[in-house]
């Protein structure tokens, strides 16, 4: 029997408050590859070792302050967590115990940070380049593809675009714009063992690099 990542392995959710007061201290924030250190530095025992577990993050703006969020396999150190976050705001917890609470038929309302894309077909018919959709409409159709195959419904009209721009990743000598969509609203879980892997490994590209983490919050318990 094979069985879900979250079944083998403990889960954490963490967060930490960015210290924006200190433009000094987070100076080197200036790209996606730079928070992606220092989520990996954030496991140092990890980090040391060169082994690299899955982690998502995300960059939440909540009540005019900023958090990074993570979920991982292992606690982080907190005390590398807060190397650009606000002295004694890094947090960590079991994720199990609200794992375990989701039930199909649930409702809950998520946000998640996409990056939607399509593989466009060269002459030949053949999967060519890597393309980002640009418009609202195919931005909200990419979501509405992947619910039902990680275990969440969608109801038109119950869910929506927050923000949508495009970020810079550094790759190599190569700077690259990255299409950002954060989406917010209402789904309705479906198949709990599909959602609770979502929620523990993600969907879509370039989780390593902020996307693809969803957050919920059952309307009810």
């Amino acid at each position: 029997m094979l069985l879900m990542p979250w079944e083998v392995f403990e889960m954490y959710l963490s967060r930490v408050q960015l210290d924006t007061d200190n433009r000094q201290k987070i100076r080197n924030l200036t790209h996606l590859g730079a928070y992606h250190d220092w989520v990996e530095r954030s496991f140092p025992e990890e980090f040391a070792e060169g082994e690299r577990t899955r982690k998502l993050w995300r960059i939440d703006h909540l009540g005019g302050k900023i958090y990074l969020l993570i979920v991982s396999r292992e606690a982080p150190d907190l005390s590398a967590l807060c190397r650009y976050g606000v002295e004694g705001s890094a947090e960590t917890r079991n994720y199990d115990p609200f794992l375990s609470k989701l039930k199909k038929g649930m409702k809950c309302r998520f946000r998640t940070v996409l990056n939607p894309v399509v593989a466009v077909l060269d002459r030949s018919g053949k999967r060519g380049r890597i393309m980002p959709h640009v418009t609202v409409a195919h931005q909200m159709d990419y979501l509405k593809k992947r619910s039902e195959p990680h275990g969440f419904l969608l109801n038109d009209g119950e869910y929506g675009i927050k923000e949508r721009d495009f970020v810079l990743w550094r790759k190599g000598k190569e700077h690259i714009r990255l299409s950002r969509v954060a989406y917010e609203g209402l789904l309705t879980i479906q198949d709990t063992d599909l959602f609770r892997t979502l929620l523990t490994e993600g969907m879509g590209k370039k989780k390593a690099y902020g996307f693809g983490m969803m957050t919920v919050i059952p309307l009810e318990v």
